[in-house]
């Protein structure tokens, strides 16, 4: 199973899509799965469902940092190859998807009562929110 299948089948199987993507990637960049799904537990829905940045992206960007992070003051490198990496990301997903945010994203705000029913009410969260995981997971392997 490629990561990306795997990020796709966690957010298919209850998980949110920063835990979904995070997790799929995590283990091979020294993070254990559980700790991953723990520590992206409150990016989903646009972090904790305010409708910003997809959890998707939030979860690329995590599996970015634990790759290339800066984890010494000195290495001003580092910071800047994981920050020259997160704007790659998010240039390709916003080219291919047309946004970055999750209300822009599902045509919804979903911190809002009306909007979090519209989408519940249209399915985006099974028919939309695979795909966006699945590309997400997809641009991250390229760019680990």
């Amino acid at each position: 199973m490629s990561r990306a299948e795997d990020a796709v089948a966690s957010f298919q199987g209850g998980f949110n899509c920063a835990q979904a993507v995070l997790s799929a990637f995590a283990p091979g960049l020294g993070l254990g799965r559980e700790l991953a799904l723990k520590v992206a537990g409150a990016f989903g829905g646009g972090m904790g469902r305010m409708g910003e940045t997809c959890g998707a992206v939030t979860g690329a960007l995590m599996a970015l940092g634990l790759r290339y992070g800066k984890y010494r003051p000195e290495d001003d490198a580092a910071r800047d190859k994981t920050y020259d990496r997160a704007r790659e990301f998010m240039q390709r997903f916003k080219a291919r998807r047309g946004a970055l945010l999750c209300r822009d994203l599902l045509g919804y705000d979903i911190s809002t009562p009306e909007g979090s029913r519209a989408v519940r009410e249209k399915g985006l969260i099974k028919t939309l929110c695979p795909g966006l995981v699945r590309d997400a997971a997809e641009m991250l392997e390229e760019l680990l």
